[in-house]
């Protein structure tokens, strides 16, 4: 049961990054542990942001957009709704980084109770 909800929830983060960002991750990984859901993403950057980042300062600017931007999409109560109904909690916190230069994501969900305990 955890697979399938892992494989819904990677979907939802998927959809999620296109509609907001307009291009979702190439791959999308999902674990839940405990309070914990984390999501791992690769093939984030668009054409332009790979142009960006050969320059130290371009890389510091998508690092700095790309951090903003994801925080900023899960201020929505609509967006947050839809994930807290999705997983059965309620989010208590959310950790979200890019590393540019492998062009890897993680964002770290953070619920009031284990999600485990809900299969």
């Amino acid at each position: 049961m955890t697979k399938n909800l892992e494989h819904k929830f990677s979907m939802l983060i998927r959809e999620i990054r296109k509609e907001y960002i307009g291009n979702g991750p190439r791959e999308i990984t999902t674990r839940i542990t405990g309070p914990w859901v984390i999501c791992e993403m690769k093939g984030n950057l668009t054409n332009v942001e790979k142009f960006m980042i050969s320059s130290k300062e371009g890389e510091l600017m998508v690092h700095e957009a790309r951090t903003e931007l994801v925080k900023n999409i899960y201020k929505d109560p609509e967006l947050v709704k839809r994930i807290e109904e999705m997983m059965n909690a309620k989010i208590v916190s959310i950790f979200t980084d890019i590393n540019i230069e492998i062009d890897t994501a993680m964002t770290v969900f953070v619920f009031d109770e284990s999600i485990m305990d809900k299969e």
